[in-house]
């Protein structure tokens, strides 16, 4: 294999890896967004499908360490969150 393509390969290869974590960085914010909504209404809410897309995102940093890793979430952070917005 040429260098030419070696680097094709490398570069599409990395291309398709943060592809991949857009996407499941946008899914995870869309997650955070909807728990943050139902604590906003005092409604019962759930952090387990943040995590679960968390933990696909880390999955794919370990393998590569050209994405970056996302911290889990729990209830109580999102509950604080929730808390400093409507104290401002």
């Amino acid at each position: 294999m040429s260098v030419h393509k070696a680097i094709s390969a490398h570069s599409k290869k990395q291309h398709e890896l943060v592809k991949s974590f857009v996407g499941l960085d946008t899914m995870r914010e869309q997650a955070i967004e909807a728990a943050v909504a139902l604590c906003k209404e005092g409604k019962n809410f759930s952090v387990d499908n943040i995590n679960a897309v968390t933990q696909q995102i880390n999955e794919l940093a370990k393998n590569n360490g050209i994405v970056p890793t996302r911290k889990y979430v729990t209830e109580e952070m999102v509950k604080e969150y929730v808390n400093r917005l409507t104290n401002q």
